[in-house]
């Protein structure tokens, strides 16, 4: 029971607690925790930001509203934090003044986020007048006690005019032409007269289009109502290329103060002239001849040259196939295998048929006693480019005298590394990365038996169904090609390898 309530009380304190948000909302006057003593209060804000924004949910009227954000520091006084009060005053030919307050939905329980980074808050509100300066202060509520100094922070912000990307789409800008494209093109007809082309605006009917060069230089006068393409010739007193054009609106809401549009005086394109370009023309007609010619000869020379050198690669002999050195193989056998008739013969198709260069223990008697057999099946291992298990599934037949059992026979004299080596190579039979360079080798098609179960993860190889597929596996260009040179595969053949032996047969002096 005890150990239930454990779990439930270890499962509720580690349920994570929801990031504190923030509800904003209106308080012009002192906020209740100022009449109240606190023995511990929240710090100051480590950055306090301003800018406009535009936004679709206030009136058409009020669409650009400030984006007030702000970050908290990060100090163990955050434990403290309720709320943080945010005042904003503006001076411009009205004054306007105003408070909200936004309160923290959960209390802090880290100075940072879970995530990483600061807390960091934001709040859209308080409509942007045109070209106006506002003081934007802020606190963290509850603030400090009478008497006592309050930390703030504070900055100031001057709205921009219609030509600002994000003011020109408040109303006030769209009906002074903020939003007004007139395209001006203006260009030199002569030396007395300048064309000028742009398109009126449906916000008014008057336009004055005035030519400047240090000084007005031309001026001209027109009215439309509509929104149209114009084109007017304006006269001009002095040189007018490269002069600035000034076009000046007279809307019904902005008058004699709306938003003017420039463009610039350039020299207009000739008509009935003909183009320099075409005594080019006629000069390149002349060479078209020639220029073909050769572009012919230079096509006839490349296709010789390429024809000769494809000519001599093909007299040139292939490369004759390169053997790679012997691959190193290290074979582990259990005792109950007769060494003469199954090991040596093994031993022999490894290095007559599969390049093989074979690792037996009894060939290395001296080194073992010397280094110890774990230590040697270690450096074995680490050497070898493949790790052969060699099974026999009869193991019902004993090995005679012929096969050696004499006194002092290998079966008798040496001893028995099969187990030391299952158990010290078995870790690397659980990994993909390290299985394929080992392999199981049977001397017929049953099951490996419940005691080597570990070993049928390896891959499997029954020699007197075909030897051919096994040395394919065993010098396969991943474990065996070095420098990208090829490897000559092996003939087709069957390993001479009596399942049953014969009492004809003599052990092979391996």
């Amino acid at each position: 029971m005890s150990l239930v309530l454990l779990s439930l009380a270890a499962l509720c304190w580690g349920a994570p607690s929801p990031e504190p948000t923030i509800q904003c909302g209106s308080e012009n006057g002192p906020s209740p925790e100022w009449m109240v003593s606190h023995t511990l209060t929240p710090g100051d804000l480590r950055d306090l930001r301003v800018e406009p924004v535009k936004t679709s949910v206030a009136t058409e009227d009020d669409s650009i509203l400030m984006n007030i954000s702000w970050i908290l520091r990060a100090d163990a006084s955050i434990c403290f934090l309720k709320a943080t009060k945010i005042c904003v005053s503006g001076k411009s030919n009205v004054q306007s003044y105003g408070c909200v307050r936004c309160n923290y939905t959960e209390a802090f329980q880290t100075q940072t986020r879970p995530s990483g980074g600061k807390w960091t808050f934001s709040y859209i509100g308080f409509p942007v007048k045109l070209n106006t300066l506002y003081f934007i202060g802020a606190h963290n509520i509850p603030n400090a006690n009478m008497n006592d100094d309050s930390p703030s922070m504070s900055v100031n912000f001057t709205s921009p005019g219609c030509l600002d990307r994000v003011m020109k789409h408040k109303k006030q800008c769209i009906e002074a032409g903020s939003l007004w494209d007139p395209n001006i093109t203006a260009c030199k007809k002569d030396e007395k007269t300048v064309e000028v082309n742009f398109t009126t605006s449906p916000l008014g009917n008057r336009y004055m289009v005035v030519i400047l060069n240090k000084s007005v230089i031309g001026t001209f006068m027109m009215e439309q109502s509509k929104e149209t393409r114009e084109s007017v010739m304006v006269p001009v007193t002095k040189e007018s290329e490269g002069a600035v054009v000034q076009l000046i609106p007279y809307f019904q809401t902005c008058g004699n103060d709306c938003i003017r549009r420039k463009g610039t005086v350039v020299l207009c394109p000739q008509t009935g002239v003909p183009f320099p370009l075409d005594k080019s023309r006629s000069v390149l007609s002349g060479w078209l001849p020639l220029l073909l010619a050769l572009l012919a000869a230079t096509w006839v020379l490349a296709a010789g040259i390429y024809l000769k050198w494809r000519h001599e690669k093909i007299k040139m002999p292939f490369p004759t196939t390169t053997l790679l050195p012997p691959i190193k193989v290290l074979v582990v056998y259990p005792s109950e295998i007769c060494f003469h008739h199954t090991v040596c013969h093994f031993t022999e198709f490894l290095q007559n048929h599969c390049r093989s260069e074979v690792i037996l223990d009894k060939w290395q008697k001296k080194r073992i006693a010397e280094m110890g057999p774990v230590q040697w099946l270690a450096t074995q291992k680490k050497d070898a480019d493949k790790v052969i298990f060699l099974l026999s599934n009869d193991m019902n037949t004993a090995c005679d005298g012929t096969c050696g059992e004499s006194k002092g026979s290998p079966q008798e004299d040496s001893q028995d590394l099969f187990p030391l080596a299952f158990n010290l190579f078995c870790s690397d039979l659980r990994s993909q990365r390290h299985l394929h360079k080992y392999m199981v080798v049977c001397s017929t098609e049953a099951d490996i038996k419940d005691d080597y179960s570990a070993l049928r993860t390896c891959p499997k190889h029954c020699l007197t169904k075909g030897a051919a597929a096994f040395c394919t596996s065993l010098l396969r260009p991943s474990s065996a090609c070095r420098g990208g040179k090829a490897v000559r595969r092996p003939q087709q053949l069957l390993l001479p390898w009596p399942t049953h032996r014969s009492e004809n047969v003599k052990p092979s002096p391996c």
